[in-house]
């Protein structure tokens, strides 16, 4: 099992930046993808961004040269940097962790419990 502990969000005006930290523990193995996940009310849960355990990222569109994930190996953490904060980008934003023992073998998926990201003058 593995726990996911988020932190960061908050209300914060248009243009301006938040960063959300995610903290993963338990039984963490050496091959996983950490990310970010957002739900929007009355929206379907989206892809924020997503960082590989050899750091490759991968953004959403919406995001892309705003946002920034990143990640510490030595404290199992993630974090989004998000800049230029939109009121498009308000939701809930979920942090997400998926894990297997090797290639061979399937993936386990986590999520976190969540935390609010409003975007409002």
């Amino acid at each position: 099992q593995v726990q996911l502990v988020e932190s960061g969000g908050g209300l914060v005006q248009p243009g301006g930046s938040l960063r959300l930290s995610c903290a993963a523990s338990g039984n963490i193995f050496s091959i996983n993808v950490m990310g970010w996940y957002r739900q929007a009310p009355g929206k379907e849960r989206e892809l924020v961004a997503t960082i590989t355990s050899g750091s490759d990222t991968d953004y959403a569109d919406s995001v892309k040269g705003r946002f920034t994930i990143s990640r510490d190996n030595t404290k199992n953490t993630v974090y989004l940097q998000m800049n230029s904060l939109e009121p498009e980008d308000t939701a809930v934003y979920y942090c997400h962790h998926k894990q297997r023992r090797s290639v061979y073998m399937g993936w386990l998926f986590y999520w976190g419990q969540g935390t609010q990201v409003t975007v409002s003058s």
